[in-house]
């Protein structure tokens, strides 16, 4: 089991490493001698896949992954887990990650999972202490585990790869293998390189449109509330609601 990080013109704000000293950068030919020289673990990726992460997540699955492994973001900063402590929720960070990630790998392949994640939000509102993990929810492309998943990024998808991956799987596989009580500690915005490069507001709301084109209204929801009110405009990111039943 390997883990990957995708990495684009960022080889001075690289931050998974310190927490996951294991963690192999995929950098672009162009990039390899900068990164090499800092002394990260690195793949290096055709030239010719930049410009869309989706082609690169399909490259590592293919060419490096194959059967098992995970590919997570460059620039996590801390893994936490929600705890009850002394009756309260508390959340802490885990340690022994290598060994942590092992566990859910393994509970993944018990439960019949190919594909598993973290919850995509940290803070309680999200967690529920009776539902530590799920099986119809979406997880992030920041943190995914793959196995023996024959499946592939939609390439059309750049900015919205992760839900159509998620939907794909629910749809050929029946379920996913989410984490509730655990996720990512990241800064999502303000972070140069990666798909930072070609995320604007007009690319987003096309990225939206096909992705909903693709998948349904009924499934793929534009979110327009926030706590309960209705808002000017809409969330770049969608509400999906798989017609599964299940937790």
């Amino acid at each position: 089991m390997k883990i990957y990080a995708p990495s684009y013109k960022r080889s001075d704000g690289v931050k998974t490493h310190k927490i996951i000293p294991e963690v192999i950068y995929c950098v672009h030919e162009f990039e390899e001698e900068k990164y090499r020289n800092l002394g990260y673990n690195i793949e290096v990726l055709p030239d010719n896949t930049k410009g869309n992460i989706a082609r690169v997540r399909n490259y590592i699955l293919k060419n490096f992954i194959k059967k098992k492994g995970l590919i997570i973001d460059d620039d996590i900063e801390d893994i936490k887990r929600w705890n009850l402590v002394n009756g309260k929720p508390k959340q802490e960070r885990i340690y022994n990650t290598i060994e942590w990630i092992e566990q859910c790998f393994n509970m993944a392949e018990e439960s019949g999972c190919r594909l598993w994640g973290v919850n995509i939000l940290g803070d309680k509102g999200s967690y529920r202490e009776y539902s530590p993990i799920s099986f119809t929810n979406t997880v992030s492309a920041s943190f995914m585990g793959f196995i023996n998943n024959e499946l592939s990024f939609d390439e059309r998808l750049p900015l919205k790869d992760d839900y159509d991956f998620c939907l794909q799987n629910l749809n050929e596989y029946r379920k996913i293998l989410r984490i509730n009580y655990a996720s990512l500690v990241k800064k999502d915005h303000g972070n140069l390189g990666g798909c930072a490069d070609y995320r604007t507001m007009s690319f987003e709301k096309e990225q939206l449109a096909l992705l909903q084109k693709k998948w349904g209204r009924d499934i793929v929801k534009l979110d327009n509330t926030q706590r309960g009110k209705k808002i000017k405009g809409f969330d770049l990111n969608p509400i999906i609601n798989a017609p599964i039943k299940g937790m």
